[in-house]
């Protein structure tokens, strides 16, 4: 199942734009119809309530940037039903190129995940200009937008219908690390239970959005089918792990995927990943110690490759701090890594670590 690098010899083809994980709106003369700060009566857009909760379904988040009086805009954005839709507005009189990158700071996407809808040429230049990579639409977009492949996910999860919802609790949990101004602290009140299972069919829908939406934070930038990762399933020589995360707060979903291949008395890590939005909860390297632990169980060496992306730096150094050290070159410019540590990797202990599957490798949280 290893992924072959792509042929430089190849004519490239021209770049499809990248799935979209939030729409930023204007709102005068493009959310509505008519300039907010001359007529308080403006018009709500034929029909954009429908492609809004629609996009909403499908797990694409929406924002605003917008030129307005900040509590005049959401007042009219409750009156028209939709406020609690858009996270993270940005309604003020600085540059909409300045919006964006607090929204996309705000969700930890990369500006590519991010479609601008305005019906000015100048500020979708600004943006255009500070942040390249942002998509870009005038009006006439809006038509057609859900029809569009790159705000069409393959599959829509249960996490993609609860995306906002996941968004939302994770703004009361920020509320909270503030107040307290001591992350230790805020993680021990956090009551986290973090579940690592082997992937069912039921899984996999989930498992290759994973794949597929998740770049900083995937050691090889892969992606999976679903074919390829149902036939993994049956496979003798591959584990498919999915890792779920819950707080007093909710459920942040599966955040974490992991294939392993056994291949005699070794292991090979084939794609280890983990959602974006569980950085900052001190989790990210729990997956990879339970894979370490199982493997020591079985007595097996464990290798990891890494495949550098333009985003995924951060998981070279999580496998270096592991406990890995350079071991082989891989084709296509790709490092094998070894686990050379001697001593055994460590859960953080204000985390409960359920492991159904394998339940001698789980923990119980120290408070």
């Amino acid at each position: 199942m290893t992924k072959a690098a792509t042929n430089a010899t190849m004519t490239p083809e021209k770049k499809k734009p990248a799935i979209v994980k939030c729409v930023v709106w204007d709102l005068d003369n493009t959310l509505w119809h008519g300039v907010l700060t001359e007529d308080i009566d403006v018009k709500l857009r034929e029909g954009v309530a429908d492609i809004i909760k629609e996009l909403d379904r499908r797990g694409v988040i929406h924002s605003v940037a917008s030129k307005n009086d900040h509590e005049v805009a959401m007042a009219k954005l409750k009156e028209f039903g939709l406020a609690e839709y858009f996270l993270f507005a940005q309604i003020n009189w600085d540059p909409k190129s300045g919006s964006i990158a607090t929204i996309k700071e705000s969700m930890n996407v990369g500006f590519d995940a991010i479609a601008f809808i305005d019906d000015q040429p100048f500020e979708r230049d600004e943006v255009a200009f500070e942040h390249p990579e942002v998509q870009t639409y005038d009006v006439d977009v809006i038509e057609k937008i859900t029809e569009l492949p790159q705000f069409m996910p393959r599959f829509v999860t249960s996490e993609s219908g609860n995306r906002r919802l996941m968004y939302q609790q994770d703004e009361q949990r920020k509320e909270e690390e503030a107040v307290l101004n001591n992350n230790q602290e805020f993680l021990e009140k956090l009551d986290m239970h973090f579940t690592i299972s082997s992937a069912t069919v039921d899984d996999l829908q989930r498992v290759e959005e994973l794949t597929v939406r998740t770049n900083q934070l995937n050691a090889t930038g892969y992606t999976y089918s679903y074919d390829e990762l149902e036939a993994l399933l049956d496979s003798p020589n591959h584990y498919l792990y999915v890792a779920e995360l819950v707080d007093k707060y909710g459920t942040y979903g599966k955040i974490g995927v992991a294939l392993v291949e056994k291949k005699e008395d070794n292991w090979y890590i084939k794609l280890l990943l983990m959602s974006c939005r569980v950085m900052s909860r001190g989790v990210g390297t729990v997956l990879l110690h339970f894979l370490i632990k199982k493997a020591q169980q079985n007595n097996a060496d464990v290798f990891a490759e890494f495949l550098p992306t333009d985003r995924n730096r951060i998981m070279y150094i999580t496998y270096k701090f592991a406990g890995f050290t350079e071991h082989d070159k891989m084709e296509g410019g790709g490092t094998m890594l070894k686990y050379t540590a001697t001593s055994g990797q460590a859960y953080p202990e204000y985390l409960t670590v359920d492991t159904p599957n394998d339940p001698e490798l789980g923990q119980q949280a120290k408070h």
